[in-house]
């Protein structure tokens, strides 16, 4: 498993700067935003990816998944093709899609879920041709695909060499999904992990209570990163954990702590594949 940083929040980095920071921060590599604005972006990505990669190589890093725009949900998206072929030329193969909002009150779910599968129909036809897999990240609060159990209702029985389930303990927690369970749902498609912690807090509403979720640094929140790791490891999954650093922090702390949101997910993952954790696991 590599450890690497969701590049959303350093949108205005060059890519020596993004080197520079990854060996600062200890990161094996980069999450690639390829969104408008970005250094990488849907209308450069046919040259600058492969720029990207290239530069990153240099370093000894890596850039094994790239982040579309939020309205990069359909094959027949103008950007989408060039993405991909983009992708291919740069030996990129893991792409994390935008998110299908869902209105309960105005939208049918199981239509919904009938008109995504056709979409991924195309996308998986798309990702064949280009050597590319098509992932949908867990996103909680009315999304469809908010955690495993409806994931598995977007993706299950397509190819999973090229249609491929992101998950993240973080929002599967938002939306009360029992971690080992929501693996397995997607066990055979998991592509990708996402790395971030979440504090859940009662709110009162109208003399009862309601839940807020907030974004934290790893370790102040609720997610049991030492089952998550452990599970990893358990069944071999070997793809990217992508840092994400979505916490709520004042701007002149966000540096140091997202230096110690990577450290302290390293160091969860060491002790995780460490021998002697291994073997009491094995018991």
């Amino acid at each position: 498993m590599r450890v690497i940083l969701f590049s959303k929040m350093f949108k205005d980095k060059s890519p020596d700067e993004l080197t520079a920071l990854a060996a600062e921060s200890g990161v094996e590599g980069f999450d690639l935003c390829v969104r408008p604005g970005y250094p990488v972006n849907p209308e450069n990505a046919a040259q600058a990816l492969s720029e990207m990669v290239r530069t990153m190589q240099r370093a000894g890093l890596a850039i094994p998944m790239v982040t579309g725009n939020f309205d990069l949900l359909s094959p027949d998206h103008p950007t989408a093709e060039p993405i991909l072929a983009a992708m291919d030329k740069a030996d990129v193969r893991l792409i994390k899609l935008g998110y299908f909002a869902f209105d309960p009150i105005k939208q049918d779910y199981w239509k919904e879920v009938d008109r995504i599968r056709r979409l991924f129909e195309g996308w998986q036809a798309l990702g064949r041709r280009y050597g590319v897999r098509i992932c949908y990240h867990t996103h909680s609060v009315r999304c469809m695909g908010l955690n495993c159990a409806a994931l598995a209702h977007l993706i299950h029985g397509f190819d999973p060499q090229y249609i491929g389930a992101y998950i993240d303990p973080g929002h599967m927690a938002i939306e009360g999904e029992e971690f080992r369970t929501g693996l397995a749902m997607v066990r055979s498609q998991l592509s990708i992990v996402a790395l971030k912690d979440v504090s859940l807090t009662r709110k009162p509403k109208n003399d009862h209570g309601s839940c807020v979720a907030e974004f934290v640094p790893g370790g102040e929140g609720l997610v049991d990163w030492t089952t998550v790791l452990d599970e990893l490891v358990r069944i071999g999954y070997d793809g990217p954990l992508s840092v994400h650093c979505e916490f709520q922090v004042a701007p002149e702390a966000f540096m140091e702590t997202m230096r110690r949101d990577v450290r302290f997910f390293k160091a969860q993952l060491a002790a995780a594949q460490s021998p002697a954790r291994r073997a009491s696991n094995a018991k």
